[in-house]
């Protein structure tokens, strides 16, 4: 969720606008989605399955229902990333906001997120749970649940529907009782970010397209509208740290607020963090605070930023670039670099009893039958293979693909060094 407080304010005023409905979306949907319906009530709500991705379809005003049949045995996650029109016109307070409920409609979990202090249409993620807790009996037995996912704020009639993918995510429960506190505070002192060399690294369109990265200087261009997404492998017990800064572009008679967006999304895509910039033609950065060393009693903390950091496995950077952009500066491309920082020492995961769903997300469960393996790293030819061939399909060329591969290898094999 984006802090800038003082442009929300000021965005709030301005009121949404009609979006044409011939307009298609920028985000790229997971190849593999599964397009299913979503129902005004629970009588026909089709049923989502955890480990698999789906796409449907938001209505103006009218919240959608899906079914979840659930376990008493693991805790749940249910994703849902909402995608208006490109075209549409957003406020400060427009958003998303999904929930879990249980057969007798009571509500286990809600999450809203806001476009908040940009006024640039660009994809919205929320996500709610369910938690085995003891604290909340009705909502850890096994049986029928309820996705609900629904719009807020200002909408008119002849609004278009927004397009929606839905993830659902299983953790397993651990073999020993879990710790039931929040870690002790830890510094969340920015260090300097990263200088060096900067690597050409394209993002992909959605979390399912994804380009993988580690620690290290990354560049892009961006036109304006645009959102890319990368991932960044977090073992337990590693930390993050990103900037993002856009390059100068000459003087411009008027600032664009909310230029620049960068959020960092955990494994389950939850929003950890966000931060935004304003532009008026000279260079900016936008810097996000370091996570907590990742850790499962992390869920027990206030914070989202704290309590987002509870799996080890990929976790997520998505960068916007506001279509407002397109009035101040012209087309572009505008040049958008991504500082990386990884730091810790990774250590073993709590003693989960089973595999999470989908496995290749997560960092590798130890001692239930193979490992669920981190996307672009955690030892084996297998996993080196598959960073190698993340590196290759990135449109790197020349010498730089060369030290690419090598820089993303060695964060394959968890041999960083931090400068």
């Amino acid at each position: 969720m984006c802090r800038g407080a003082v442009a929300a304010a000021v965005l709030g005023l301005w009121a949404p606008s009609a979006v044409a409905a011939d307009a298609e979306p920028s985000y790229g949907f997971a190849p593999d989605a599964r397009t299913v319906p979503g129902v005004a009530g629970t009588a026909q709500a089709v049923p989502l399955t955890a480990g698999r991705v789906y796409r449907s379809s938001l209505p103006v005003s009218e919240a959608v229902h899906y079914r979840l049949d659930l376990d008493a045995t693991s805790n749940a996650y249910v994703s849902a990333t909402a995608v208006p029109p490109p075209d549409a016109a957003v406020s400060a307070s427009d958003g998303v906001r999904v929930s879990v409920r249980d057969g007798e409609d009571h509500t286990c979990s809600s999450e809203t997120e806001t476009f908040g202090g940009g006024q640039s249409t660009r994809p919205l993620t929320a996500v709610a749970e369910r938690l085995l807790n003891r604290a909340r009996q009705r909502c850890a037995t096994a049986g029928t649940y309820y996705a609900v996912v629904e719009r807020v704020g200002t909408t008119a009639p002849d609004d278009a529907a927004w397009d929606l993918e839905l993830a659902v995510y299983s953790e397993p429960a651990l073999t020993r009782p879990e710790p039931t506190a929040a870690p002790e505070a830890r510094s969340t002192e920015s260090a300097t970010p990263l200088t060096g060399e900067e690597v050409r690294r394209d993002g992909g369109t959605g979390f399912a397209s994804a380009v993988g990265i580690g620690q290290g200087v990354w560049r892009t261009d961006l036109t304006p509208g645009q959102t890319v997404f990368y991932k960044v492998p977090l073992g337990w017990g590693e930390r993050l740290q990103a900037t993002a800064d856009l390059a100068a572009s000459g003087a411009g008679s008027r600032v664009v607020v909310g230029a620049l967006e960068l959020s960092l999304h955990s494994p389950v895509r939850a929003v950890l963090d966000g931060e935004n910039l304003n532009f008026d033609g000279r260079a900016r950065s936008a810097s996000l605070d370091p996570t907590p060393p990742v850790a499962y009693e992390n869920r027990y903390s206030s914070s989202d930023e704290v309590k987002g950091a509870r799996f080890g496995g990929s976790y997520y950077l998505a960068v916007h670039l506001s279509a407002r952009m397109t009035e101040r500066f012209g087309a572009g491309p505008f040049a958008v670099t991504l500082r990386v920082r990884v730091e810790g020492a990774e250590q073993a995961g709590p003693a989960y009893g089973g595999q999470f769903a989908p496995r290749d997300v997560f960092a590798p469960v130890a001692g239930v039958g193979g490992a669920s393996g981190l996307p672009s790293g955690g030892g084996g030819a297998d996993d080196d293979d598959r960073t190698m061939t993340i590196v290759a399909v990135s449109g790197i060329g020349g010498g730089t693909a060369i030290l690419a591969v090598l820089g993303v290898w060695t964060v394959a094999v968890r041999r960083r060094a931090v400068p």
